[in-house]
C-alpha cells in the first residue's frame, strides 16, 4: 500500500520490519563483506544466504556503513517528487551511517535525520510509529519531535545463542563473554542508548525465554504502540517457542505478533539462534 502522506520515511538496511511496510519506505543499504566479496545488505545477498555463509564459519563477515552518496541519491529522488523526508537510522554508537545521512542532508532542508538510538526491530517499531503519524497528517517538524520523544521509550532485548559474535566484533569485553562459556547457557542482553547491556543468563532456551519474559514484564509494555519480535538465522523455531512461552504477555492485546528475520548487518554481530523483542515502555527506564 503506497503512502498518502507527503512525507517519505527513509531507513537504512539495519532496520527490520514486516515485509508489508517495505513499499512505504526508502531503504539505504549498508555493505556486508565476506573476504574480498562485497554485498549490499538485502539487495544482492538474501538473509538466508547470509546466515548460511555465517554458519559455515569459513570466513567471518565484516560490515561497512552506508555512504553519504547513497543517502544523497535517495534525497534527490524525494526532492524530484516534491516530497519531504524523515530519516531514521541505526544508533550512531553502532555505525557511522547516521553521520552519513546528516552529511548528505546538508543541502536538503526538506530532510530531517533522526538517530534511533537502537537497531533492527528496535528501530523498526520507531519507523512503524513514524509511518502511522505521517499517515495521520503530522507535519515534518512535529513528526521529528514525536520520534525523538518516543525513541527514549524503546526497549530492545534478546536471548542469544552465544556472546561469541559480539566479542569478535568488539561489542562486549572478553570478560563478559567469558560468562557465556558454559555449555547451553543462553545470555540475555538489552540495547539501551546505543550500548549492549548484559542482563543475565539462563541454562537452556526455556529458562532463557522465561528470563526474557520476566524482564519484559518488569519494563512495562505500552500496548498502544508497535511491538515487534525477531529471529536470527534461517529458522524461526526458537522464536515460535518464545511466542508460545510468552503468550500470557500478549494474548489480551494482540491477535498475533508481528515478526521479522534480523538483517545480515546485525546478524554479523549477534550470530544465529537469537530471539529478539522490541516494544515501547510505558515510561522510560
Amino acid at each position: 500500500m503506497a503512502s498518502s502522506s507527503n512525507i517519505q520515511v527513509i531507513i537504512d538496511s539495519t532496520t527490520d520490519m514486516p515485509a508489508r511496510f517495505q513499499d512505504r519506505l526508502e531503504t539505504v543499504p549498508l555493505t556486508v563483506s565476506f573476504g574480498d566479496q562485497e554485498y549490499l545488505d538485502g539487495i544482492n545477498l538474501s538473509r538466508d544466504e547470509f546466515y548460511e555463509k555465517l554458519e559455515s564459519g569459513v570466513i567471518m563477515p565484516k560490515t561497512s556503513q552506508a555512504t553519504p552518496m547513497a543517502f544523497e541519491q535517495v534525497y534527490s529522488e524525494i526532492r524530484k517528487r516534491g516530497q519531504q523526508g524523515i530519516v531514521i537510522t541505526v544508533a550512531s554508537q553502532f555505525s557511522g551511517t547516521y553521520q552519513s545521512a546528516c552529511i548528505a542532508a546538508d543541502a536538503y532542508p526538506e530532510i530531517r535525520v533522526i538517530d534511533s538510538g537502537s537497531v533492527s526491530i528496535g528501530a523498526g517499531i520507531l519507523v512503524e510509529h513514524a509511518l502511522a503519524c505521517a499517515e495521520a497528517g503530522m507535519g515534518l517538524d512535529e513528526l521529528a519531535a514525536e520520534i525523538e520523544e518516543k525513541r527514549e521509550r524503546i526497549c530492545l532485548m534478546a536471548v542469544l545463542d552465544t556472546l561469541e559474535y559480539l566479542k569478535r566484533g568488539g561489542r562486549i569485553s572478553k570478560t563478559t563473554a567469558f560468562a557465556d562459556g558454559v555449555l547451553n547457557v543462553k545470555p540475555v542482553v538489552r540495547v539501551k542508548e546505543g550500548e549492549i547491556l548484559f542482563l543475565g543468563k539462563a541454562r537452556g532456551s526455556k529458562k532463557a525465554n522465561n528470563f526474557l519474559i520476566k524482564q519484559t514484564e518488569e519494563s512495562g509494555i505500552d500496548y498502544a504502540l508497535p511491538i515487534l519480535l525477531g529471529y536470527t538465522g534461517t529458522s524461526d523455531e526458537q522464536l515460535q517457542n518464545y511466542i508460545e512461552d510468552s503468550r500470557a504477555l500478549w494474548e489480551d492485546y494482540r491477535d498475533e505478533l508481528d515478526c521479522a528475520q534480523i538483517c545480515s548487518v546485525v546478524g554479523t554481530h549477534v550470530g544465529p539462534g537469537g530471539v529478539v523483542a522490541a516494544f515501547f515502555m510505558v515510561q522510560t527506564v
